[in-house]
C-alpha cells in the first residue's frame, strides 16, 4: 500500500481565528494558510472527502480552497505510513518556518 502528502490551500479568513494561530505562532496575518496532511488515499479525493465531511479536518472543510501540488508532488508516493507521517510535518514545519499559517 502506498501512502500520499497533500497540501490544501485555505482561505485565509482561517487566520483571525485563535485556534488556528496557535498551531503557527510565527504566522503573520494576511500570509497563505494551508493544511498539511497524509493519507493512504489518493490527494484528490482525500480533499473531496474533507470537503464533504468525512474524516475532515474542520479548518479544510470551512476554509478548504485547492490542493497546493507544488508542495507535495515530490514526494510522493510514500511506502510506509510512518515515512508519510514524518514528511507531513517535515512539510508543515517547512512552510511554518516561512511564517505561512499551518
Amino acid at each position: 500500500m502506498a501512502y500520499y502528502i497533500y497540501v490544501i490551500e485555505l482561505d485565509k479568513k482561517v487566520g483571525t481565528l485563535a485556534k488556528f494561530r496557535q498551531q503557527s505562532p510565527k504566522f503573520i496575518l494576511g500570509n497563505r494558510c494551508f493544511y498539511v496532511g497524509q493519507s493512504a488515499k489518493a490527494p484528490m479525493l482525500r480533499f473531496k472527502q474533507h470537503k464533504e465531511g468525512y474524516k475532515s479536518n474542520t479548518f479544510v472543510r470551512r476554509f478548504g480552497i485547492k490542493l497546493i501540488p507544488d508542495f507535495y508532488e515530490k514526494y510522493n508516493p510514500i511506502p510506509t505510513r510512518k515515512d508519510a507521517e514524518e514528511l507531513e510535518e517535515y512539510v508543515a514545519q517547512k512552510l511554518r518556518k516561512q511564517r505561512y499559517g499551518v
